[in-house]
């Protein structure tokens, strides 16, 4: 993810709706062990990369069940 893009490019409203989106990355990464930064992740592998999103949907689709 390009934390960078998603700062410069979106109006301050849509940033409040993205910040926690992102904070769930960093989190979620951590705990998959993905060593994600700030900015450009080129570095990543895909499996890395997919195992971090993977995870994150995990996580939403839990979320809505409980407050169904």
């Amino acid at each position: 993810m390009n934390i960078i893009f998603l700062t410069s490019k979106v109006s301050v409203n849509t940033w409040i709706e993205v910040q926690p989106k992102i904070s769930i990355c960093f989190l979620t990464s951590k705990e998959v062990g993905v060593d994600l930064k700030e900015g450009y992740n080129g570095h990543l592998t895909s499996r890395e990369a997919g195992s971090v999103g993977g995870q994150m949907v995990k996580k939403m689709i839990e979320s809505y069940e409980k407050n169904l």
